[in-house]
């Protein structure tokens, strides 16, 4: 071999070998060179710096003088590198500390290369502090802890205002509903009052001009050969001042209504003997040849409100009469069992048609062929209410020219306040 050439390629591995030893010894990272039995060939001064030694001091030491008795174990990855293993990062869920010679511990992060001499195997271990790593990687931790906590306080939140949100809506709501109810209820009395002033109006012209025309004519009539003349007109009037208490009695009984004031107290009732006193009442109303009938089934005895079931009773059969014919008849059944107690009042009269029939109950409603008879169109609608007072339900069955029946059921019961006494 030429001997230039061989001066060269000397030269070459030379400047090679110096380029190497300086990138061992100005590396950023510690380099520890290991044999495969674990002792310590060389380190580099990085590697020395890190542990807190000299390089020279960790020649020949073995590579557990630079690991924390719980990681020592960790050795076992050299054996990884027998028998021309590759190079090897440690697994990267392990956390690995480093000891230094004051026995501070730090984190690290390692890589183990292995290679073959020679002399044998060795193992090439590149070490890095991890330290400020770790404090930035436990800062964005500890962030990412503080967005999260943030986060789910801000959704408690958002559920929170969104119950109270749902809360306020379903007040405002109320409010509306509560709003509209009155508005409602205003309307229906500013409807109640028009129609108030349309049916006095015409119910009130007419009596009151029948009672001065007779208040007139009386002072006509001054002898003693005008009695009869006279009684005749002061009947009238009577029978108008009755028909006009009648009107302004119902327009009461629809305010008393409305505002509470009325009120079903039970009482015992022998449905027969108030029977002959209603019948008594209304009888004076009948028209000539008109009767009224009884047919009676079960116990006598009732608990009742007496005074509502009166006025529902007059009710009913006053309306039976006035719009029945002379010489009809007008029937009532009553049947009282423990529980109830059914009436129906039948009569032979003008009847009601079909389209009348789900307003008859309306306030102020009166049917097409109602036509000049008096009324005000207040009485069934004070009768449902009397009846509901009292737990029960009214209703009707009717044919135009036929007649109708109004059918009452109402609850027989024993109030919880009623003494023993009275029960026996």
């Amino acid at each position: 071999m030429d001997s230039r050439k061989v001066f060269v390629s000397l030269k070459e591995i030379g400047r090679q070998m110096e380029m190497l030893d300086a990138l061992f010894r100005h590396a950023t990272e510690g380099i520890i060179v290991l044999r495969s039995d674990g002792s310590i060939v060389m380190a580099n001064p990085k590697a020395a710096d890190l542990f807190g030694y000299q390089p020279e001091e960790l020649q020949n030491t073995g590579i557990e003088v630079l690991m924390p008795a719980q990681f020592a174990q960790e050795r076992i990855y050299l054996a990884h590198f027998k028998n021309g293993a590759k190079a090897l990062g440690m697994d990267e869920h392990m956390e690995l500390y480093a000891k230094r010679r004051n026995a501070s511990e730090f984190p690290v992060e390692v890589s183990l290369s292995p290679f073959q001499t020679s002399e044998g195997e060795f193992v090439v271990v590149f070490i890095v502090d991890i330290t400020e790593r770790k404090k930035h990687e436990k800062t964005i931790r500890e962030a990412n802890l503080q967005i999260q906590q943030l986060n789910e306080d801000l959704e408690r939140r958002v559920r929170q205002r969104t119950v109270e949100l749902a809360d306020a809506i379903k007040a405002v709501e109320s409010s509306q509903k509560e709003v509209l109810k009155a508005l409602e209820k205003e309307r229906e009395l500013n409807l109640m009052k028009s129609q108030f002033v349309t049916v006095a109006s015409h119910e009130f012209r007419t009596p009151l001009a029948t009672i001065l025309s007779s208040t007139a004519l009386i002072s006509k009539h001054t002898t003693t050969e005008d009695n009869d003349k006279r009684e005749k007109h002061i009947s009238r009037i009577k029978a108008t001042v009755n028909n006009l208490t009648e009107i302004l009695n119902d327009f009461l009984s629809i305010g008393k209504l409305e505002e509470g004031k009325i009120k079903s107290i039970p009482v015992l009732v022998d449905l027969k003997v108030f029977w002959e006193t209603i019948n008594e009442e209304v009888s004076g109303l009948c028209k000539p040849g008109q009767r009224i009938s009884l047919g009676y089934h079960g116990q006598s005895d009732a608990w009742l409100d007496k005074q509502l079931l009166r006025n529902v009773l007059f009710n009913l059969l006053s309306n039976a009469i006035k719009y029945s014919g002379e010489g009809s008849e007008i029937l009532v059944e009553m049947v009282c069992c423990n529980d109830r107690v059914d009436i129906d009042v039948h009569d032979q009269g003008i009847g009601i048609s079909e389209q009348d029939q789900p307003y008859i109950f309306d306030r102020f409603f009166r049917a097409d062929n109602a036509g000049s008879a008096p009324g005000t169109g207040l009485g069934l609608n004070i009768v449902k209410g009397y009846v509901e007072l009292m737990g029960g339900t009214v209703s009707l069955t009717s044919s135009l020219g036929k007649g109708t029946t109004f059918h009452v059921s109402l609850v027989n019961k024993v109030p919880l306040n009623v003494p023993v006494e009275e029960l026996t």
